[in-house]
Formats: C-alpha cells, sequence, structure tokens
C-alpha cells in the first residue's frame, strides 16, 4: 500500500475516540516527573524509522546526527520557559518573535511563515464532562499546540493539561513510509488530529444544546405553558461556545493557504491532503456558527416564556383580588358608623347580605374562569 492510500488511517484511527465518560479518555497531561526538563520527547527519523540510540537524546545531539547522517529530529516540548526554550531557539534559528509566542502561549490560530520555517499555532479544544449543565459548568477547555516545521526539524510546544500528542507519534512511527515525507508528514498529522478533536467536541456540546432546547420547549406543569429554565445555564453554554468558536474560525485560513499555495517545505504529495482538513474545519465552523445562533434563539425564546408565564401569574393575582373586592366593599360599607342604614335593623339583613356577596363572588370567579384568567 503507497504511502498515500495510508495516510488517512494513520492520522485518523479507525475508531474515533468519545469524549464521553462511558467510553474514556486518557490524556498524557503532565511533563516526566523524573525530568525537570521541558522536553517531552526528542527522537531522530532517518528514512521513515526512528533512530534509535542507547541514552535519550538531547536537542542539540539530535541535530547533530540530523546534520551528519541525515533525517529530521522530531522534539516536543510541554510549557517550556524563556530559559528552557532559548538554547533549543538558537541551535534551529528558530524567529525571535515565533520563540516569544511560543513561551508566551494564548496566541491566536495562524501561520506564519520565516526565512526557513514555518510557525503554526493551533488551539486545543477538550469537553468536560459535567452531570447536569448549570450555570457555573465548564464545558470546553482550552489548549495550544505550536508547531515550528523546518527542512530538517520538527518541533511542538505545548500549552494547557490536554491534547497530547504521544499516541499520535506512536501511530506515525508505525507508518516508515508516510514519516519518510518529513515534517510536513507531521505538520499534517497534528492539524487533522486536532481538528478531528474539534468534531467530537462539536458532537457532545450538540448534547449539551439538544438537552437545553428540549427543557426550554418542553409543556410545563400549568396550564401547558413551560415556566422556562435558568437563563444563566444558557448564557454560559453560548459563552462556552464562543470560546470554541475563536480555537476554530481563525484557524481556518491557515489550513486552507497549506492547501493551495505551494511551499518549499510541504511536501507536494502532503500538500494536497491539507484540503480535507480544510473541508472538515469548514463544516465545524459552520455547526459551531449554528450553535450561536440556535443560543440566541433559546434564550430569547425562554425568556419569551419566562413573560408568558409571569403575565399569567399576574392575571390569576388580578382575578382573586377582583373576587376578594366584593366581600371588602360590602364589609367596608356596614363598616360605617351611621345610625340609619337600609337592612340594619332587619333580623334577614346578615343572611341576605352574606348570600347576596357569596352570589356575586361566584359569578365574577365563573366568568374569570370562562375567559381564561383563572
Amino acid at each position: 500500500m503507497s504511502m498515500i492510500r495510508d495516510l488517512r488511517a494513520v492520522v485518523r484511527p479507525s475508531s474515533r475516540v468519545s469524549l464521553r465518560k462511558d467510553q474514556g479518555t486518557s490524556y498524557d497531561t503532565t511533563r516526566d516527573p523524573a525530568s525537570p526538563s521541558a522536553v517531552v520527547d526528542c527522537a531522530v527519523y532517518r528514512d521513515g524509522a526512528r533512530v534509535q540510540s542507547g541514552k535519550p537524546l538531547s536537542p542539540q545531539e539530535a541535530m547533530r546526527l540530523v546534520r551528519r547522517d541525515g533525517g529530521f529530529v522530531w522534539i516536543g516540548l510541554h510549557e517550556p520557559t524563556e530559559s528552557e526554550f532559548a538554547g533549543i531557539a538558537g541551535e534551529f534559528g528558530l524567529h525571535p518573535l515565533a520563540v516569544e509566542d511560543a513561551v508566551q502561549a494564548h496566541q491566536r490560530p495562524k501561520l506564519e511563515r520565516y526565512d526557513d520555517s514555518l510557525f503554526t499555532v493551533f488551539k486545543t479544544i477538550h469537553y468536560v464532562e459535567h452531570d447536569r449543565l448549570t450555570a457555573n459548568s465548564e464545558v470546553v477547555e482550552t489548549g495550544e499546540v505550536m508547531c515550528f516545521t523546518g527542512r530538517d526539524f520538527f518541533i511542538t510546544v505545548r500549552h494547557g493539561g490536554q491534547g497530547s500528542l504521544r499516541a499520535l507519534r506512536h501511530r506515525l512511527q508505525d507508518d516508515p513510509e508516510l514519516l519518510a515525507k518529513g515534517p510536513s508528514a507531521v505538520l499534517h498529522a497534528i492539524a487533522d488530529h486536532v481538528v478531528d478533536g474539534y468534531i467530537a467536541v462539536a458532537d457532545a456540546v450538540q448534547d449539551d444544546i439538544d438537552e437545553v432546547e428540549t427543557e426550554v420547549f418542553s409543556p410545563g406543569r400549568r396550564g401547558g405553558v413551560s415556566r422556562g429554565v435558568d437563563s444563566a445555564r444558557i448564557y454560559q453554554l453560548k459563552r462556552e461556545v464562543l470560546e470554541f468558536k475563536r480555537a476554530v474560525a481563525p484557524l481556518l485560513r491557515p489550513m486552507q493557504l497549506l492547501s493551495e499555495r505551494p511551499m518549499r517545505l510541504i511536501d507536494p504529495d502532503i500538500q494536497k491532503y491539507f484540503r480535507d482538513v480544510a473541508d472538515h474545519l469548514a463544516r465545524v465552523q459552520e455547526q459551531v456558527l449554528g450553535f450561536d445562533e440556535l443560543l440566541n434563539s433559546i434564550l430569547q425564546a425562554n425568556l419569551a416564556q419566562a413573560s408568558v408565564a409571569q403575565n399569567e401569574d399576574m392575571r390569576k393575582i388580578t382575578a382573586w383580588a377582583a373576587i376578594i373586592a366584593v366581600p371588602t366593599m360590602v364589609c367596608g360599607v356596614y363598616g360605617m358608623n351611621f345610625k340609619y342604614m337600609p337592612e340594619l335593623h332587619w333580623k334577614y339583613g346578615y343572611p341576605v347580605i352574606m348570600g347576596v356577596t357569596v352570589a356575586l363572588c361566584l359569578g365574577i370567579h365563573r366568568t374569570l374562569k370562562r375567559n381564561g384568567w383563572l
């Protein structure tokens, strides 16, 4: 089987890892506790195979091997400090602006071209499991993967606890023909891995939105009118979707550039597969924009239903106030201290007045109920 036919199988496992609890997800969230260095892994690849050495390689040693015998080096770092990254940046001749962005993090997804390297920023998205969506629920958690792509090196800098690339590295190592294409094959694999994560998170967020939508439009227990849900829950979900959109939307243009414009550092056989990544990313972007519009509609509908419910309550209060006004008026009239009042000394005056009062109250109640006020 050729490298091109293997490409999709390598970067996309046949069974997509779900983000739900019942299927489980494992993440490599920390660097090796035995090593204080920010370097998670450093390896030399030659002819698509990892070059084995008797001891772990430092970035400087790995680069010397590459310059002497060929191949490329892939270095993975996790949240390096400025001092930890300075030596690597100097060894590989990385541009100072890109180095500053890689160390400080919190960057917008982008693609920047320098003389001998490409600098790419990806936002990783992790779905945060929760039993029930509340006003304080965190739905998505973001991280960053920054990639330096050179002729004979590939450097990844991760920020955040999610988005480990260890499993992806192992899958790529199982396909020597693909890795033989060099750093651009690794860049495509990471881009596709990140976008696949977006798709899985979008499916999970869709479930949350469906749950809120069902609650908003489900009939209430009184009068068939929904009493609405807590608007803070909808607003919190809308904020999480906005964070999701900030990760997805800016990345579409870089993926289109990688798929459309010839670049020295991107293998032509790999470049065409960036179109597939850009296509999937565009689909996720449309889905996220749809989430935002749908949540706006749900929020407006919820507020409208809450307003209708309040109006209904006010009508009932007004109706009962009208009924109570009859005995109040009668009691007020006969509570006045006038000597000559009709039926004041009549022995049937009390039962007659009480009967008239009850009859009036029942008549008003029947009329209001027939008109839907009670």
